[in-house]
């Protein structure tokens, strides 16, 4: 759905992981509410292919926190009484990758003096998640075209399972820029984990998703890591912080985090923040879940490469990002549209009297 008179928003964020498996895709989720909150892009989807409640409600608990404060309410206007709702969050329901992991006990099971959740949240049944393919297909939909991307930080089998929905082949090469996959390590490295939990899914999405592919390795990671000596530093402004609590749980500190998906989403915003591409080619999914790439004139799969001489500055930018107080979102306001000026009829004289 298209909206006359508003402003071309800033683009969306398809955002699919396996949250509460590692600490790389919460960081990242946090770098992009934090570009949200200037207003450089908006999260348009947030799913897990974690088959768990607890997934699911670890995502809403982050998304709640990171959206930051509600603004005031409108008391006059179209708006009046409107209130930015927590976005449903999408969840797999296969069985697979259903395990709980310390990152989501570390966060959820945290209470306050009255032995209630520290972070607050609403979810709490299984159906009051969405089904995760047709919750990208339809965050597509309300997109403008050419204004979305996709970051995906875990198993295909999400985006694979939407992109059997009838017309969403067309929806994504109408709406998608690009789709940013946080697998593998290049040119050719060890198997991924999150590509062996859906091999299938994997090859099938490689083979035939309609838009350029930017696969961000995990040598972009380990040259990249999330300083942990920010923890204790740079969120010193919130009492307590879920990310911080994450962190902690997924390692003993001090710990600078591999962390390839939070290149991705800095890279999927701020293209020109130290990033470039390789040549292009074609990605393929080889038996053991490595990532192979074969260059190629013509291909429209890249591997991301970051810029050593610039490796301070983008951490600086992650933690100054992944850090950053969550700030109230203003309501988009309407572009005022200029009238088109009409030209006054052509008087004619009167006619002459019989």
């Amino acid at each position: 759905m298209q909206f006359s008179g508003l402003a071309k928003p800033p683009i969306g964020v398809v955002f699919d992981s396996a949250l509460g498996d590692g600490i790389d895709d919460v960081l990242a989720l946090a770098l992009l509410y934090a570009l949200e909150g200037k207003s450089e892009t908006r999260v348009v989807s947030t799913s897990t292919t974690k088959s768990s409640l607890r997934s699911a409600m670890f995502a809403e608990t982050l998304t709640k926190f990171l959206m930051g404060p509600p603004p005031p309410r409108p008391t006059s206007g179209v708006f009046a009484g409107f209130q930015r709702p927590v976005p449903a969050i999408g969840m797999a329901d296969n069985g697979k990758l259903g395990q709980d992991t310390p990152v989501l006990r570390a966060v959820l099971d945290k209470k306050n003096e009255q032995g209630e959740p520290l972070y607050p949240r609403a979810l709490a049944k299984l159906n009051e998640t969405a089904d995760p393919a047709a919750l990208i297909r339809n965050a597509l939909t309300a997109q403008n075209d050419e204004n979305c991307l996709v970051l995906l930080a875990g198993p295909a089998t999400n985006l694979v399972a939407m992109m059997g929905l009838p017309g969403s082949m067309e929806l994504i090469r109408a709406k998608v820029k690009v789709l940013l996959l946080s697998w593998g390590a290049f040119p050719e490295g060890p198997a991924d984990p999150k590509v062996k939990a859906d091999l299938a899914a994997a090859r099938q999405l490689l083979a035939t998703w309609p838009t350029p592919i930017v696969a961000v390795g995990a040598e972009v990671g380990t040259a990249l890591p999330f300083p942990g000596e920010s923890l204790g530093r740079d969120f010193a402004w919130a009492p307590t912080h879920p990310i911080v609590d994450a962190c902690l749980a997924y390692h003993a500190q001090p710990f600078d985090a591999p962390a390839p998906t939070l290149a991705a989403a800095l890279y999927s915003i701020r293209p020109e923040s130290g990033f470039t591409l390789s040549a292009p080619g074609s990605l393929t999914v080889l038996d053991d879940g490595r990532i192979r790439f074969a260059p190629g004139a013509g291909g429209k799969h890249n591997f991301l490469v970051a810029d050593a001489a610039r490796t301070a500055e983008i951490q600086r930018t992650y933690v100054e990002l992944v850090s950053a107080k969550p700030v109230a979102r203003p309501m988009r306001r309407r572009i005022q549209e200029k009238k088109e000026e009409i030209p006054p009829a052509e008087v004619k004289p009167s006619d002459p009297p019989n």
